[in-house]
């Protein structure tokens, strides 16, 4: 099932980024490995949550552009073939790619047990904040007229 978004690009300006994201959302597509959690920690703090095993930090790469956070991981080649009788622990390179709103930033990323944890944060510029704006009261001024 994939949505048209054609003819609103008629009558909108500047949504076309928005209606990108919507299409790549509907694709069904998008790979499984490795498997991750995305919390919430706080009002304007995220955490994702990698389950990496088999991955040192000398073979995991993040890299954001762009407003897309990008997540790599490619081990080294190894010289030896093992004769596995059975291989159930998956360690494939990969690439998960996460498309970030605006204003969020990677404050960091640990490696710990298996699990990468990258903690995110949406930092919103002073300019592009709410403000309260203050009224001011001051008595009306009189208009003095001279009569005729």
């Amino acid at each position: 099932m994939r949505i048209d978004f054609s003819p609103y690009y008629r009558s909108t300006v500047g949504f076309d980024r928005l209606f990108d994201l919507l299409d790549t959302a509907t694709q069904f597509d998008a790979p499984a490995y490795p498997p991750y959690n995305i919390e919430r920690t706080g009002e304007n703090a995220y955490r994702i949550v990698m389950a990496v095993a088999g991955f040192s930090d000398n073979d995991l790469n993040l890299e954001v552009k762009e407003n897309a956070l990008t997540v790599s991981g490619k081990r080294p080649a190894e010289d030896e073939k093992k004769a596995y009788l059975h291989q159930g622990i998956a360690g494939r390179n990969f690439e998960r790619r996460f498309q970030l709103a605006d204003y969020m930033q990677v404050k960091g990323a640990k490696l710990e047990n298996g699990l990468l944890s990258i903690e995110l944060e949406r930092v919103i510029p002073e300019e592009k904040r709410a403000r309260r704006i203050a009224i001011s009261a001051d008595k009306p001024s009189v208009i003095e007229s001279k009569a005729a």
